[in-house]
């Protein structure tokens, strides 16, 4: 996906979800949570709008472009299972992702600015794709620079980690090891992920 530089809290005020975490913008949805625009209209969205919607928020939420979130869904629609929810789980497996809920980094674009910038290794090979998909047994670390280390070391004293069941952190060594899959229950974005799958059916 193009890197999006628009107004993060005009994003989580027209989705009313908290989308971009920066400090600013999570500021703007809680002083008003209204959309934004200086004449809104209360009418109710059709329902193709709010499945429009809900598609957006898993883009903004994850980082995806458009053709990047089809492919996710073709990747999963020919699995056995829940398609909308096949689909999270693998935006949630992705590199990016792991890297900010671990508690590397704040928000999931500084996530990727330091994947692009060839901060971490997985499996001691340096991978600069934030959108690397991650699979059981993968070791998450950081390049042998000690500028690096002091510089995430900051970070994660700040930082707010979730609570992963398929994930391990090491703060310490700086070093996170994927002991599974995740589940249903390890999606962080609520959303209606099957009016989303409804959307892109047709």
């Amino acid at each position: 996906m193009a890197r999006y530089t628009g107004p993060k809290a005009r994003v989580n005020r027209r989705l009313g979800i908290l989308i971009y975490e920066t400090a600013g913008a999570a500021r703007a949805l809680d002083r008003r949570p209204t959309p934004p625009g200086m004449h809104v209209r209360g009418r109710r969205p059709s329902n193709y709008g709010l499945a429009l919607m809900e598609k957006q928020k898993i883009k903004h939420y994850y980082g995806l472009g458009e053709r990047q979130l089809r492919r996710y869904f073709d990747a999963v629609s020919h699995k056995p299972g829940n398609t909308g929810e096949l689909l999270l789980l693998m935006c949630e497996r992705r590199l990016d992702n792991v890297v900010r809920r671990v508690g590397f980094t704040k928000t999931r674009p500084q996530a990727r600015q330091g994947i692009g910038h060839g901060h971490f290794r997985v499996n001691g090979v340096k991978v600069t794709k934030p959108s690397y998909i991650l699979r059981p047994g993968d070791i998450i670390e950081l390049r042998g620079r000690e500028n690096l280390k002091n510089l995430y070391r900051g970070v994660i004293a700040n930082a707010s980690p979730d609570a992963l069941d398929w994930v391990s952190f090491d703060s310490e060594n700086l070093k996170a090891t994927v002991l599974g899959n995740p589940g249903a229950s390890d999606i962080s974005l609520p959303v209606d992920a099957n009016s989303v799958v409804e959307f892109l059916s047709r």
